[in-house]
């Protein structure tokens, strides 16, 4: 199996540390509101990276974690006059619901950030004994950038021509720093923030200690698979690699994967251009399984455009895989009884090339593009082969192994039950009788059952109007 490893900028054999088992960590989203479909991208990339690496029988434990303390958390708490842990825990369970629908399955472990205070206190106390950190006036404690000789080797950037250019979380002036590229392991708390009591000041973490402790906790200080989105590489991942190597003396990962940049109609998604989408405002209009499909009809390293057009046509693209498998579900179910016919095994290892495709294609760093290839090529041959000749062995055989592999890639060849429109109406009319009990969770949980299935809610003054999506 080949990955592509960000760090050497090459393909590489991939062996883990530990036979028969992968030590992954993948940086989750910070919660301060629904995920959108740029954060679903990485979710549904290295869940199928996870799910292929169980289909080869490694043991995989898989963690990715919750930022539930943040200035942007902070500033959504002091709109609505709540605390800061009600909006990161009310997103949280957000975000699990997205995923579900997505088909990402829950990481081994789903750390938050406000649960590992104690053990960023101890790396950071760590990394002050050893020189590489150090204490301002204000209690701020920063990394010392240059004490950290490999700084730079995952994002392949010179530190001379990173001055003044580092992204850093600062809590006041530059003069603080002995160097301009240092940045911040923990900030003072300002007026109204949460906080903790520190040796150096009341306050929170910075950003980037979070992952180094998660990952050293859950996973050891020695990795297989260090992943997200290429955002991260820097300063995120690179400042992950300085904290972590200089607390532990060991290097931290062995791979760095890293998705592409996902755009929307060849522009940078953004709210101010009006073409930012959550992953809601998308399951309003197509099945969860489309974007699904859509998001892996791509390598993972290659820049993705998402439009109306292209989402249509995956809509299509999966629906010729569905129709084969009702297809053959159709003649699984007339079929007769008995063995094997004369030249059914030899068709059946006929197909097996199929499964060799993909195979190919996925220990060649997830190519899920061309392992999508292979699919529609096993679904010609059972468009083919599949008739009302055929035994039900030989039928049960072709389904199941399209089965197999469409799970693999986290899809299904099950199309979702039509609700019918009296079981709709009668549904809405329990969520309204919840609304006025203000049993607004039912309420909630109805109207995205609904939406699960396809049927959109609107609440009008003449009434709730539903149409199917």
């Amino acid at each position: 199996m080949q990955i592509y490893n960000t760090l050497t900028k090459s393909k590489q054999t991939f062996k883990p540390i530990e036979e028969g088992k992968v030590k992954m960590y993948v940086c989750g989203p910070t919660v301060y509101n629904l995920i959108h479909i740029g954060n679903a991208r990485p979710m549904m990339v290295f869940d199928t990276v996870r799910r292929y690496m169980e289909y080869k029988g490694y043991e995989v434990n898989y963690v990715s974690n919750f930022t539930d303390v943040d200035d942007k958390i902070i500033k959504a708490a002091n709109e609505e006059g709540v605390d800061p842990s009600v909006i990161s825990e009310r997103y949280i369970e957000e975000c699990k619901k997205d995923m579900a629908s997505l088909n990402v399955k829950p990481a081994t472990t789903h750390p938050k950030a406000t649960e590992e205070i104690d053990g960023m206190l101890e790396m950071i106390q760590s990394l002050i004994e050893k020189g590489y950190a150090y204490v301002a006036k204000d209690g701020t404690v920063y990394y010392s950038t240059r004490k950290f000789r490999d700084y730079g080797k995952l994002s392949h950037k010179n530190l001379d021509d990173l001055q003044g250019g580092m992204r850093s979380l600062l809590v006041s002036g530059e003069d603080q720093k002995e160097d301009p590229l240092d940045f911040v392991l923990w900030k003072p708390k300002k007026e109204g923030e949460p906080f903790w009591v520190s040796p150096w000041c009341e306050g929170r973490p910075g950003w980037h200690i979070e992952c180094s402790v998660m990952s050293r906790k859950y996973l050891g200080e020695e990795i297989d698979i260090h992943a997200g989105g290429e955002d991260l590489i820097f300063p995120h991942h690179e400042n992950e690699i300085a904290q972590s190597e200089a607390a532990n003396g060991k290097p931290f990962a062995r791979y760095w994967m890293h998705n592409a940049f996902l755009n929307i109609d060849n522009r940078k998604m953004s709210k101010s251009l009006g073409n930012f989408f959550t992953v809601r405002d998308i399951l309003e209009k197509y099945d969860a399984q489309v974007l699904r499909f859509f998001m892996l009809s791509a390598h993972y390293r290659s820049q993705l455009n998402f439009s109306a057009d292209l989402m249509e046509a995956a809509k299509n693209s999966l629906d010729r895989i569905l129709t084969a498998a009702d297809r053959a579900r159709d003649f699984l179910a007339k079929a007769e009884e008995g063995e094997l016919k004369e030249g059914e095994l030899d068709l059946i290892k006929e197909a097996e090339v199929f499964r060799a495709k993909y195979e190919e294609a996925m220990d060649d760093d997830f190519n899920t593009a061309d392992a999508i290839a292979a699919i529609f090529e096993l679904v010609k041959f059972m468009n083919t082969n599949i008739t009302d000749q055929t035994t039900k062995a030989f039928d049960a055989a072709l389904l199941a192994e399209l089965n197999e592999l469409m799970d693999i890639l986290g899809l299904t060849t099950e199309r979702k039950a039509e609700l019918l429109d009296e079981e709709i109406e009668k549904l809405i009319e329990e969520r309204q009788n919840a609304r006025k009990e203000k049993n607004f969770a039912r309420a909630d949980e109805i109207r995205a059952e609904l939406l699960n299935k396809g049927i959109v809610l609107e609440d009008t003054r003449e009434g709730v109007k539903w149409k199917r999506a």
